[in-house]
C-alpha cells in the first residue's frame, strides 16, 4: 500500500486517533442528575440480542519472529485477545469481567477524569468464563480497537455478534492503548502515543503492524497448532474484520496483506495507507462514521473520498447522524451511566445502530444471508444515511 504524505498524515491525526469518550459534542450534564451512589455503581453492558448464550475467553500471545516497533528491545510482539463465542448454555461458568483493574485505572485516568477504575473494571459483562461452546462452525470476525484505547471498549459489539452466532476475537496491540495487562501482572502502557504524538512516527505504522498482529493472530487460531482448544468451532473460509478508528483503517491494511480476511468494517477511522491499484480484489467493505463535517462527502478526511473510490467489490458508506467518534465502542454506554458529556444521538440508539449495520453486514458478506436493510434508509432507523447511492 502507498503510504500517505507527512502533509496528509499531520492534517488527520487529530481525526484518526481521537479518544472516545473525549469528543463528545453536547454540553456537560448537571453533575445533580448523576448521583455519588450511581458513579460508585459498575454500569452493565446493553443485553446482547441474538438468541446464544455467550462463553468468553482470554489469549496470551507473543509473536517472536517479529521485533516490537514501539519497544525493540521487548520479547516479541504481545498481543492479548478475548474471544468471545456461542455458548452451550446460559450459566455455565463465572461471569467474565470487563478489564483487568490496572487497565481500567489507567484509561479512566486519562479519558474519564473522576470515574473510579476500579468501579470502571467491575462493569457487568453477559459473557461467562470459559463456558462450554455451542455445537457448529462459525465465523470468525477479529475486532481492533481505536489508539490508544484497550479491546474491552469493543465488548458490547463483540458480545453481540457472538449471541448472533459468531465467534469474536478483539485484540489488544502491545504499547498501543493507555494500559493492556499482561498475565504475569505487567500492564504495558503506550509508548506508541509518545512516538507518534511527538517523536515524528507515521501512524501508518499503526496499521501496518496490526495487520500483521492480525495475520498472526489468524494462524493461532486456524492454523495447525492451534491455541484454543475450541478452535474447530471456527470456519477459516468465513473470516470479517472490523475495528474502530485506526483500528478500522487497519482492517483494509489487514485486507490487502492477508487475503483470509473475506470482509471488513472502518468505524470512523481515517486511513492511513492508499489502497493498491488492485484495491481489495472485489471484497466487500463499508464505511460506518458521523454524519458531519468529517465523514461526509467531500469532508475533512479526505482519505475516506479517496478509498471509496478505489474500493473495486461490494461496498457502502454509512453516516450516523448525531454520533460522535465515540459512538461504534462502548464509550456512549460508559459516559451515560457516570453522567459524561454525550453527543445528541441517545445511548441505546448508539448501540443499536452500530450493532444492527454491523451484524447485518457480516450476515450477508460472511452467511449469504440477504440484509435489505443494507440497501437505504429505513424508517426504523431515521438516523442512518447513505452516501453515494
Amino acid at each position: 500500500m502507498t503510504r500517505l504524505t507527512r502533509a496528509a498524515a499531520a492534517a488527520l491525526l487529530a481525526c484518526s486517533l481521537a479518544l472516545p469518550a473525549g469528543v463528545a459534542t453536547a454540553a456537560a450534564p448537571d453533575p445533580s442528575a448523576v448521583s455519588a451512589t450511581q458513579r460508585a455503581r459498575a454500569a452493565v453492558l446493553p443485553a446482547p440480542t441474538g438468541p446464544h448464550a455467550i462463553g468468553s475467553t482470554v489469549l496470551p500471545l507473543v509473536d517472536r519472529s517479529r521485533t516490537d516497533p514501539w519497544v525493540p528491545t521487548a520479547d516479541g510482539r504481545a498481543l492479548m485477545v478475548t474471544l468471545h463465542y456461542p455458548a452451550a448454555r446460559p450459566g455455565d461458568g463465572r461471569p467474565a469481567p470487563y478489564a483487568p483493574r490496572e487497565s481500567a485505572r489507567l484509561h479512566a485516568e486519562q479519558l474519564w477524569p473522576g470515574v473510579s477504575g476500579d468501579v470502571l473494571a467491575r462493569t457487568r459483562t453477559h459473557s461467562a468464563t470459559d463456558a462450554r461452546p455451542a455445537p457448529g462452525r462459525r465465523p470468525l470476525v477479529l475486532l481492533s480497537p481505536g489508539f490508544s484505547v484497550s479491546r474491552w471498549t469493543l465488548t458490547h459489539l463483540a458480545e453481540d455478534l457472538a449471541s448472533r452466532g459468531y465467534v469474536v476475537a478483539s485484540v489488544d496491540h502491545a504499547y498501543e492503548s493507555y494500559g493492556m495487562g499482561l498475565p504475569d501482572g505487567r500492564t504495558l502502557t503506550c509508548v506508541a502515543c509518545t512516538a507518534l504524538d511527538g517523536g515524528g512516527v507515521h501512524p501508518g505504522v499503526v496499521t501496518t503492524t496490526r495487520a500483521a498482529d492480525m495475520r498472526y493472530v489468524l494462524d493461532r487460531l486456524t492454523g495447525p497448532k492451534p491455541v484454543w482448544r475450541y478452535s474447530g468451532l471456527i470456519d477459516k473460509s468465513r473470516i470479517g474484520m472490523a475495528g474502530h478508528s485506526i483500528g478500522g483503517a487497519s482492517a483494509a491494511t489487514a485486507m490487502v496483506a492477508d487475503r483470509r480476511i473475506d470482509a471488513g468494517i472502518n468505524m470512523d477511522g481515517a486511513f492511513w495507507e492508499d489502497l493498491p491499484a488492485e484495491g481489495l480484489n472485489g471484497r466487500p467493505f463499508m464505511l460506518l462514521g458521523t454524519h458531519d463535517t468529517t465523514h461526509l462527502p467531500g469532508g475533512t478526511d479526505t482519505t475516506w473520498d479517496r478509498t471509496w473510490a478505489a474500493l473495486d467489490g461490494w461496498k457502502r458508506w454509512v453516516t450516523v447522524a448525531g454520533s460522535d467518534h465515540g459512538t461504534f465502542c462502548d464509550a456512549p454506554v460508559l459516559a451515560g451511566h457516570f453522567g459524561l458529556p454525550q453527543p445528541e444521538l441517545p445511548v441505546d440508539r448508539a448501540v443499536a445502530v452500530t450493532r444492527t449495520y454491523v451484524a447485518a453486514f457480516f450476515d450477508q458478506h460472511l452467511r449469504g444471508r440477504d440484509r435489505p436493510i443494507l440497501d437505504g434508509p429505513t424508517p426504523a432507523n431515521p438516523e442512518v444515511h447513505f452516501q453515494h447511492r
